[in-house]
């Protein structure tokens, strides 16, 4: 394997799997976000705690693992972008610190996308906002603006960031399959 590579699997591993939602969930309110309402580590989650600083906090700083990774690749490893994006989206969602259960990503992703590209940034944020005020349920919003970023991809014409980003899409699906049975069944819970 190239030693660049090496270098860019580590470092954009190590950036997106630090789990803050847990480490500010422990700090402030000395409890643990795996025991609050989904388990999930990530954002959404710590809105649930019923403390929103934290729940922003975390979503910043879920963005920034994204974005901050991209930063490094752009300016050291450009042409492995993608390689980086994909390796920090995943780790954020397979932790080796929390037995590879972690978040869904999207925040992750978004920090991603900040990076990369302005016109899906905010084709993702205007699609999530307008679902969730429509729907009032986040999965939906997610899966939703995923799938509009990949449509949109296609439009832009660069095959390889499309394929990422259908390949993003399909993890989304799969991080999101449990919420997805609940939209089925009419028992998601929405956002208030």
């Amino acid at each position: 394997m190239n030693i660049e590579i090496g270098y860019v699997i580590l470092y954009s591993y190590l950036i997106g799997s630090v789990p803050y939602g847990l480490i500010l969930t422990k700090l402030f309110l000395n409890k643990d976000l795996r025991n609050i309402g989904s388990g999930n580590i990530g954002a959404t989650n710590a809105f649930r705690t019923g403390k929103k600083s934290l729940g922003f906090l975390t979503l910043i700083l879920d963005c920034l693992k994204g974005y901050v990774t991209i930063l490094i690749t752009l300016n050291f490893f450009p042409e492995h972008i993608l390689i980086a994006s994909l390796i920090c989206f995943l780790a954020h969602i397979f932790p080796v610190w929390l037995k590879f259960k972690g978040g869904k990503g999207i925040a992750v992703y978004l920090g991603i996308l900040i990076a990369l590209s302005y016109k899906l940034t905010i084709i993702f944020i205007t699609t999530w906002l307008v679902i969730l005020i429509i729907f009032k349920y986040s999965s939906l919003s997610s899966l939703i603006a995923s799938l509009m970023v990949f449509l949109f991809s296609l439009w832009l014409n660069n095959f390889n960031q499309s394929l990422f980003y259908f390949v993003v899409l399909i993890i989304v699906i799969f991080t999101h399959r449990e919420n997805i049975l609940r939209l089925k069944n009419k028992t998601e819970n929405k956002i208030k």
